[in-house]
């Protein structure tokens, strides 16, 4: 057991003004006033590389199972290299009408690129690596690129991007291997005073980065991340948790860069704050979170960020590795999750891991946004001992709560919000309300009505809840989280079906970990985890359970098939941060849909 004793952490008071108004609309913001940020993210790291340039802002390890020690970057050095990058893209013209377009996953070299460029007003165009090395036809890579048209696209290794590459027109587009010498000739040029000028000429309203949303339906749109928006979300992380500039923060993460959580919450608190960055190059997939479980032997976070996928993929490892579980509390003062919501059993699972290393449970918050909203609108920033509160309005963004079918809608304003939608006018239109309020598609509720000040709890989205025929609203997000819990830990994710039926049922995945673990079968795959009688009977007496107590329509689950097939990104079904898209799984598999409502339902449907 570690003999880690933290202090209590220092958060700033919680606080909220409610304007309640004739219509029924609730409009809810801090009192705290929003402090002076910085004018662009380049001075948090030149801030740094002045104060403590030995200091270790970015590491990173080879992907292979032996990738030896951590390779460092220390501030001073980051600042350096990112100037020199800075003149190479001057030198080939590149601007804030020739971006820079990223194609491969997180790394060191894409962080130096990222940083070179943004500090002189070159927006950079991060794409998941999935629509490059999982697409069957590139279809979503194409229309970024032409969205973009940007002047270089950038990739870790070239080889494995070939089909990708060829799906474009690259007539005037330079492509840079970062497997070749050409990155190392970026480093060596040499910075000059178009460097300084250029760097000097940007402001909050520069575009930084162009962020692709998952998109419900179609294809992704391109959200426009400016440098106010992203300075003033690190205003505000500073202010509502003062504790990260008493002691850095250092992170060993896994998100990836090409979303807002990943890309500007993580990344940008290390520079921020003069953290240390180190960079996992695992994930929660089979396979490639015992990396991450590697990763964390090596590397002690004292604040450590995921989504709620990364959690369950990570748990059993945590369960059942000592050493694994005492180096990840080692130092840990703080535990983040974001991107979806978490169930209560995952929440104390994790509580029972840290008592197990230190005695004690480190805290667990959360927060909530979009990448419309650089992410943060909310957080939490006191105690709480529950999954679900997103906390209160951070300074200088209000909350306005809008009636919604049985539902509080929530919308968001301020200066961590985007100006809209890269090169559609129509979408930024739809996308915001008479007032300027972004609407999100959230809804949120009082954890305590009769006291504000404990914050919101998030209720789901406002389009995936639906009626039964009986006229009965179903909370598909509630009924998502209650059936993993019940169901932990052999399911990874569930969709809820239902929409004008006249009971609840569910198209579920298996979690391999967890049914492997129950099982006693350490090779089981998809197709055996969904066949096996003791991960289908573990579900029916989970949810056998779960029905007792929940009698209701509403709230009972009839059926669930279980799915070999992953969910598809091609198909809108899921992000690369592993969030499942409700919508599109249900249109997409209209034929499981109806097999789980067949009047004699056939041998693979579990009954309840």
């Amino acid at each position: 057991m570690s003999e880690n004793s933290s202090p209590e952490l220092q958060y700033l008071e919680p606080k909220v003004d409610v304007e309640h108004r004739d219509d029924g609309n609730l409009v809810l913001s801090s009192p705290h006033p929003l402090g002076q940020g910085v004018a662009q993210l380049g001075l948090y790291l030149r801030h740094w590389a002045e104060a403590a340039p030995d200091r270790t802002f970015l590491a990173e390890r080879n992907t292979d199972p032996n990738g030896g020690a951590w390779r460092k970057v220390s501030f001073g050095a980051a600042r350096s290299q990112a100037d020199a990058i800075s003149k190479a893209l001057l030198d080939r013209d590149l601007g804030p009408e020739r971006p820079l377009m990223i194609l491969s996953g997180n790394s060191l070299k894409q962080a130096l690129l990222t940083l070179g460029a943004m500090q002189v007003g070159i927006p950079v165009a991060p794409v998941s690596p999935a629509y490059s090395l999982m697409s069957q036809d590139f279809a979503k890579l194409r229309h970024i690129f032409d969205l973009v048209c940007p002047a270089l696209i950038y990739v870790e290794d070239a080889a494995p991007f070939a089909g990708a590459l060829e799906s474009l027109d690259l007539d005037g587009v330079e492509v840079l291997d970062g497997c070749g010498t050409a990155f190392q000739d970026l480093l060596a040029t040499t910075a000059d005073a178009r460097v300084e000028t250029a760097f000097a000429g940007q402001g909050p309203d520069s575009v930084a980065k162009y962020l692709f949303t998952s998109g419900s339906t179609g294809l992704p749109k391109g959200v426009i991340n400016t440098q106010g928006m992203l300075c003033s979300n690190m205003q505000q992380l500073q202010q509502i948790w003062p504790f990260l500039l008493e002691q850095p923060p250092v992170l060993v993460d896994w998100l990836p860069w090409n979303h807002t959580f990943g890309g500007n919450i993580v990344f940008n608190n290390a520079m921020a704050n003069g953290g240390t960055l180190y960079i996992d190059g695992g994930k929660p997939a089979p396979g490639l979170i015992d990396m991450t479980a590697d990763n964390l032997r090596r590397a002690s976070p004292s604040l450590y960020y995921n989504v709620p996928a990364g959690f369950a993929a990570l748990l059993p490892f945590l369960e059942t590795d000592e050493a694994l579980r005492d180096s990840f509390f080692r130092d840990l003062r703080l535990i983040f999750y974001a991107g979806a919501a978490l169930p209560q059993d995952l929440w104390r699972r994790m509580e029972t891991v840290s008592m197990q290393s230190l005695g004690r449970a480190v805290p667990m918050v959360s927060a909530w946004g979009s990448t419309e909203t650089a992410p943060m609108a909310t957080s939490v920033h006191w105690a709480i001992d529950r999954a679900g509160v997103i906390g209160l309005p951070v300074p200088g963004t209000e909350i306005k709560m809008v009636p919604n079918g049985g539902k509080m809608e929530l919308r968001v304003r301020g200066p961590n919000v985007t100006p809209g939608y890269l090169k559609r006018p129509d979408l930024t239109a739809e996308a915001f309300d008479g007032e300027g309020f972004y609407c999100i598609g959230d809804a949120g509720l009082f954890a305590d009505p009769e006291n504000p000040v404990k914050g919101l709890v998030f209720d789901g989205r406002v389009a995936e809840d639906f009626k039964l025929t009986t006229g009965t609203w179903v909370n598909s997000g509630g009924l998502r989280l209650a059936a993993l819990g019940a169901a932990a830990p052999v399911l990874q994710d569930v969709v809820v079906a239902g929409h004008d039926r006249d009971f609840v049922s569910l198209l579920a995945w298996p979690n391999l970990v967890g049914c492997q673990s129950l099982s006693g079968e350490s090779d089981l795959d998809a197709e055996g985890a969904v066949s096996s009688e003791a991960v289908r009977q573990h579900i029916r007496d989970g949810l056998g359970t779960y029905n007792n107590a929940n009698p209701a329509s509403s709230t009972h689950i009839s059926r669930l098939l279980l799915l070999a097939e992953p969910p598809a990104i091609d198909a809108n079904e899921i992000t690369d941060k592993g969030y499942i898209n409700q919508r599109a799984v249900l249109e997409n598999r209209g034929g499981e849909v109806g097999r789980l409502y067949a009047e004699t339902p056939d041998a693979d449907i579990i009954v309840l």
